[in-house]
């Protein structure tokens, strides 16, 4: 994925899902890792909680930046940054996406 190298001076992002469940989900929640050269430098875990069985729903997160000096060069990390988002309702994993970062 090419992602703007700017996104990086921004103090926070936010992102938007639309999503749809044909069955009752009873603790829906998303487990982010970030990693460099295959070690998790950063992990995050986000809470939907229940989905109505036959929904359709938008979930919208905020994240915030790391203080600018503790940001990773660009140059440095591009093509070497993976993220790993898994889906979950409780324990059980529902789907698994990896995306390569290139910052262009």
């Amino acid at each position: 994925e090419n992602i703007p190298k700017e996104i990086l001076q921004c103090r926070s992002i936010s992102r938007e899902m639309n999503f749809s469940s044909k069955h009752e989900l009873r603790s829906f929640h998303i487990e982010q890792y970030v990693f460099l050269d295959g070690h998790c430098i950063e992990q995050w875990s986000f809470h939907f909680g229940f989905v109505m069985p036959g929904s359709t729903n938008t979930w919208q997160q905020v994240i915030e930046a790391a203080p600018p000096e503790q940001m990773l060069d660009p140059a440095l990390i591009s093509g070497h940054i993976t993220f790993q988002t898994c889906f979950f309702d409780g324990e059980n994993l529902l789907a698994k996406n990896v995306v390569r970062i290139h910052y262009v």
